[in-house]
C-alpha cells in the first residue's frame, strides 16, 4: 500500500486515526501495531510472516543480550542471522549469476527468490537494535509487542527512514500528542505527498521517456534534461515518502529524524552525504565505519574504511554492479577529498564548489538509473557528444506543465522552505492570522491537486521500495 495512493488516504489513514485517538492511553500501541500489520499485509501474507519470524527470532536473541550473559556472543549471531537474511533474499540471484558467469553458463532461471518489500530496512532496524541494547544495558529491557512495534510501525517499515531503536524506544513506551504535533504532522505529509505526486511522478515522466529509449535518437541537451530529471526524481521521490513518513508519526506524537537537509545545495561529496539520506549514512557511520576504527586509525586505514562503507552503500540499493559502482564512485570522490581536495575547494568561489557537487551527483545517479553498466557508460557519452542521427532535442520531451514543474522542482531543491513548516504559535493580529490562512489554503489546494491527478494517473511507484 502506498501512502499516496487513494485507498491509503482515504480508508486507512482516516480508519487508524480515528481508532487511534479513540482508543485508551494503554491500547494506542495495540492499535498501532494492528494497522501496522494490516499495512505490511496488503503485499502478501507470506511476506508478513517472514517479517514476523524474523523479529521473533531478533526478539528471543535480544532478549539473551538483555541478560547480559554471553552477549558480544549473542550479539555476533543477531548481526550473522540478519545478514545471511539480507543475502538470501536480495543477493542470491545476483551471486549466482556471476558465478555462472565465471563458467560462461547462464542462470537457467531454476532459482528464483522474491524480494521481500522493505527488507534492507527491517534487517538494518533489527541489527541496530541488537547493537544499542548491547552497546547501552541501561536501555528499556525488550518486550515482544514493543519490539514488534518498533519494526513494523507502518510510516517507516517498507522505505525508512532508518530508525534506530535508541532514538525510538522511550516514545513506544510514552509520548504526549497534541494538537500542534497533529496539524504540523498533517502539514508535512501534504507537503511530502506533492513532492512525489507532482513533482517526482512529472519528473519521472521525463526521465523514463529519455533514458530509455534508444540513445542514438536524442541529443547532448535531451542526454542532460534525462539525467536533470531524473536527479529531480529521485530526491522528491524519496525526500516526499521521508516527509510523508515523519508527518505521519507527528500525528501519533511520535518523532523521527530528518532523512534530508536539501543535499543539492552541498559544496562537496562529503557535505552531500551529510544531507542525504540521513538515516542511512549515518546507520553506516556508528555500525560500520566507527567499529572499524572510524578516525582514529591511520590515515591509509581510514581510506579503506571509507571505501568499504561505500561499497556495502551501494550493494545495499541493490544487487548489480552498477550500484557497487555508485557507491566506490562517490567513495573515491571523499577519499579524493579527505587526500587533500577539500582545502583547494574552499579556496574557490561557493558556486564552483557547488557546480563541482552536482555535477559529480549526477554523473554518478546515470549509474543508479541504468543498472547494465555498458549502457550507463554510453549514456554519460550521450552528455558530451551526439550521435549524427539524433533528431530529439529536450523541447521534444517538454510541453507547458512539465516545464512548469520543472522549474519548481529545481527552486524547491536548492531555496530551503523549512521555516514555513513550522506552526505560527501567535495568532493574535491580522498579519499573522493572514500567513496561517494563507498557509491553510496553500496546503489545501495542493492536496487536491494531488488527488485530482491520483484519480487520473495510474503511474505512481516509489524508487526505494526496489532497495
Amino acid at each position: 500500500m502506498l501512502f499516496s495512493s487513494l485507498v491509503f488516504l482515504f480508508y486507512f489513514l482516516p480508519a487508524v486515526l480515528i481508532t487511534y485517538y479513540l482508543s485508551p492511553r494503554n491500547g494506542k500501541n495495540i492499535v498501532l501495531l494492528i494497522f501496522s500489520l494490516l499495512f505490511y499485509a496488503w503485499s502478501g501474507t507470506g511476506l508478513t510472516l517472514l517479517l514476523i519470524t524474523s523479529v521473533t527470532i531478533n526478539f528471543v536473541i535480544a532478549k539473551q543480550i538483555n541478560k547480559q550473559k554471553q552477549a558480544k556472543k549473542w550479539l555476533v549471531i543477531g548481526i550473522i542471522f540478519n545478514i545471511l537474511l539480507l543475502v538470501f533474499f536480495k543477493y542470491t540471484g545476483f551471486l549466482i549469476d556471476n558465478v555462472l558467469g565465471l563458467f560462461q553458463a547462464q542462470n537457467s532461471g531454476w532459482f528464483k527468490v522474491a524480494l521481500p518489500l522493505g527488507i534492507s530496512f527491517y534487517t538494518f532496524h533489527q541489527i541496530s537494535m541488537l547493537r544499542d541494547i548491547y552497546r547501552d544495558p541501561q536501555l528499556p529491557k525488550v518486550n515482544y509487542p514493543r519490539t514488534l512495534l518498533y519494526v513494523v510501525f507502518f510510516p517507516q517499515l517498507v522505505a525508512g527512514p532508518i530508525v534506530r531503536y535508541k532514538d525510538i524506544v522511550y516514545q513506544l513506551i510514552e509520548r504526549k500528542e497534541t494538537i500542534q504535533q497533529v496539524a504540523l504532522g498533517i502539514k508535512r505529509f501534504i507537503v511530502g505527498l506533492f513532492k512525489k505526486v507532482i513533482i517526482a511522478n512529472t519528473m519521472a515522466g521525463i526521465a523514463d521517456a529519455i533514458m530509455d529509449s534508444d540513445q542514438a535518437t536524442f541529443t547532448t541537451g535531451a542526454a542532460w534534461l534525462g539525467i536533470l530529471a531524473y536527479t529531480l526524481q529521485i530526491y522528491f521521490d524519496f525526500s516526499g515518502y521521508s516527509d510523508m513518513a515523519i508527518g505521519l508519526s507527528r500525528m501519533f506524537g511520535i518523532r523521527l529524524l530528518e532523512n534530508f537537509e536539501f543535499p543539492y545545495i552541498a559544496t562537496s561529496i562529503k557535505d552531500f552525504w551529510r544531507r542525504w539520506h540521513i538515516s542511512l549514512s549515518t546507520w553506516f557511520r556508528d555500525y560500520v565505519y566507527i567499529p572499524l576504527g572510524g578516525n582514529r586509525v591511520s590515515k591509509t586505514r581510514i581510506y579503506i574504511n571509507l571505501f568499504i562503507v561505500f561499497v556495502l552503500t551501494g550493494f545495499w540499493h541493490g544487487a548489480s554492479w552498477s550500484f557497487i559502482f555508485w557507491g566506490v564512485f562517490h567513495g573515491v570522490f571523499l577519499i579524493i577529498e579527505r587526500l587533500g581536495f577539500d582545502k583547494i575547494l574552499e579556496r574557490v568561489p561557493l558556486i564552483i564548489r557547488w557546480a563541482y557537487t552536482l555535477f559529480i551527483v549526477m554523473i554518478g545517479w546515470v549509474f543508479f538509473r541504468i543498472e547494465i553498466f555498458s549502457d550507463a557508460c554510453s549514456y554519460i557519452g550521450h552528455l558530451f557528444i551526439s550521435q549524427s542521427e539524433a533528431v530529439k532535442t529536450a523541447l521534444y520531451f517538454l510541453d507547458n506543465e512539465r516545464i512548469t514543474i520543472l522549474f519548481l522542482a529545481i527552486i524547491m531543491s536548492v531555496l530551503p522552505f523549512n521555516n514555513w513548516l513550522k506552526t505560527t504559535e501567535n495568532t493574535s493580529g491580522i498579519g499573522n492570522q493572514l500567513t496561517m490562512l494563507g498557509r491553510i489554503t496553500l496546503l489545501i489546494t495542493a492536496f487536491l491537486y494531488c488527488i485530482m491527478e491520483l484519480t487520473s494517473s495510474s503511474y505512481n511507484p516509489f524508487i526505494y521500495f526496489n532497495f
